[in-house]
C-alpha cells in the first residue's frame, strides 16, 4: 500500500504539473497514455519474461528501475527544468517497469492464498491500489503546499525501494525459470478459444476506459465547467480511490457476472454524472459511485480469470488482463484529451462510458442457454475449421 501510495503521489503530481505547464487535458492525456503505452506494446511479452528469468528476480528489478525514474524527476523538478517532455519520459519509463510488474503481482496473489479465499485476495489487492489513490491526491497538497512538487517524486522512489526490500524478504518463493518458457501470446490463443474469457476482458478494458474522464478530464471539469479551485482534481482522485475502498465492503459472489454487469453500467452512469459539471459536490460523489462500481466489476472479472485457467497459465493470463485493463488506458486518455479540446468535456465522457454500457448490456441480455449455444456455435465452427485443413 505504501508502494501504491508512492505511486499515485506522482502519478497526481505529473497530471496537476502538465495541467499547469499546458493548461490542456489533451497534455494530461498523453502523459497518462505515456504511462501505460508499455502495456499494450510490451504486456503480451510480460509474462514469458516472468517465466524465463524468474518472478521474484523480475518483480525486484521493475521496483528498482521504477525508483531510479522518480528519483531523476525529483532531481529535474529541484532544478526547476521540469517540462512536459520530461514528465513524459518518466511517464514511460516508470509505465515500462509497471508493464513487467503488474502480471506478476496479479499471479502472485493466488501464490500467497488458499484457492477459497483468492477473491477477497484479489478485493484487499484492489483495496492497497486504491487505498493509495485515495490518499495520495490530498497528501500532494499538503507536501506541494509545504515542502515542494519534487518530494512527491522523490517518496516515491523510496516507496518503490521499500516494495523491493519486501519482495525480496517475504515471497513465498522463487520457481525456478522454465527450460521452455511460455510464448508471448499463449495466453491469447487460450482466450481466443475460450470465449468467457474474452468477455472478461473486455469488461476488464470498459472499467479502464470508463473510468478514465475522472483523471484527464478532472482539470478541466473543475477549471471549465465548475469554476471551482484547483485543488478539486485531487479530491475527484481520492474520491474514486475512496469508492474503490468501500467496495470491498459490499458482499457479493466471484462468480455473479450479471451483478458485475449491472456494477459496470453503473461505473459507466457515474462517470457521465461526474462529466455533467452540474455541482462541485455531486461530481465527487458520483466518483465515489464510479469507484465502487469499479471494485465488484473488476475483483469479479480477475478472480473468474484465475478462477478460468490452472496455475500453470495464471501467469499468461494475468499478462493478458494487464492488456486489458492498461493497455486501454493510453487508447482511452489520449481520447479523452483529443474529444475534450474538440467537441467538449461532456462529449468526450459520453463516448468513454459507452463501451462499459455496451458490454453491460450485452452480459445482461446474454443469458445462460444463449451463451451455451454461442459457445456450441463456436465449437462446431472451431471443428468445421480443422476438418476442412485436415481435407
Amino acid at each position: 500500500m505504501i508502494s501504491n501510495l508512492g505511486t499515485w503521489l506522482q502519478n497526481t503530481a505529473q497530471m496537476l504539473l502538465a495541467y499547469q505547464l499546458t493548461h490542456s487535458a489533451f497534455a494530461v492525456g498523453l502523459i497518462t497514455a505515456a504511462q501505460f503505452s508499455g502495456f499494450l506494446v510490451l504486456g503480451p511479452w510480460a509474462g514469458k519474461l516472468a517465466d524465463r528469468m524468474g518472478q521474484k528476480r523480475v518483480l525486484i528489478a521493475t521496483q528498482l528501475l521504477s525508483a531510479l525514474v522518480a528519483a531523476a524527476l525529483a532531481a529535474v523538478q529541484i532544478s526547476g527544468r521540469l517540462t512536459e517532455n520530461e514528465l513524459i519520459c518518466g511517464a514511460l519509463g516508470t509505465g515500462l517497469a509497471l508493464t513487467f510488474a503488474v502480471p506478476i503481482q496479479s499471479a502472485m496473489v493466488s501464490v500467497l492464498v488458499p484457492e477459497r479465499h483468492t477473491r477477497a485476495a484479489m478485493a484487499m489487492n484492489s483495496v492497497s491500489y486504491n487505498a493509495g489513490r485515495t490518499l495520495a491526491p490530498v497528501l500532494y497538497l499538503v507536501v506541494l503546499t509545504s515542502v515542494g512538487a519534487e518530494w512527491a517524486f522523490a517518496m516515491n522512489a523510496a516507496s518503490f525501494v521499500l516494495f523491493a526490500v519486501t519482495v525480496a524478504t517475504l515471497y513465498p518463493y522463487e520457481p525456478t525459470p522454465e527450460a521452455r518458457p511460455a510464448q508471448a501470446w499463449s495466453g491469447l490463443r487460450l482466450a481466443v478459444h475460450r470465449p468467457r474469457i474474452m468477455l472478461l476482458l473486455a469488461m476488464v478494458a470498459a472499467i479502464t476506459i470508463a473510468d478514465d474522464p475522472i483523471l484527464v478530464l478532472g482539470p478541466s471539469v473543475a477549471h471549465q465547467l465548475l469554476r471551482v479551485s484547483s485543488t478539486w482534481p485531487a479530491f475527484f482522485l481520492s474520491g474514486l480511490g475512496l469508492g474503490t475502498v468501500l467496495g470491498v465492503l459490499l458482499p457479493f459472489h466471484p462468480v455473479m457476472t450479471r451483478a458485475a454487469a449491472i456494477a459496470l453500467g453503473v461505473l459507466g452512469l457515474s462517470v457521465l454524472v461526474f462529466a455533467l459539471g452540474i455541482s462541485a459536490w455531486l461530481s465527487l460523489a458520483a466518483t465515489i459511485v464510479a469507484g465502487t462500481a469499479a471494485l465488484v466489476t473488476g475483483a469479479s472479472a480477475q478472480t473468474m480469470l484465475l478462477h478460468s485457467v490452472s496455475q500453470q497459465h495464471a501467469t499468461q493470463v494475468m499478462a493478458l488482463w494487464a492488456v486489458a485493463w492498461a493497455g486501454s488506458k493510453p487508447i482511452a486518455s489520449l481520447a479523452d484529451g483529443w474529444l475534450a479540446s474538440g467537441p467538449g468535456v461532456r462529449w468526450a465522457a459520453g463516448i468513454l462510458v459507452t463501451p462499459a454500457i455496451v458490454v453491460a448490456i450485452l452480459e445482461l441480455m446474454l443469458g445462460d442457454k444463449p451463451r451455451h449455444r454461442l459457445r456450441n456455435l463456436l465449437h462446431r465452427y472451431r471443428a468445421a475449421r480443422s476438418a476442412a485443413w485436415l481435407s
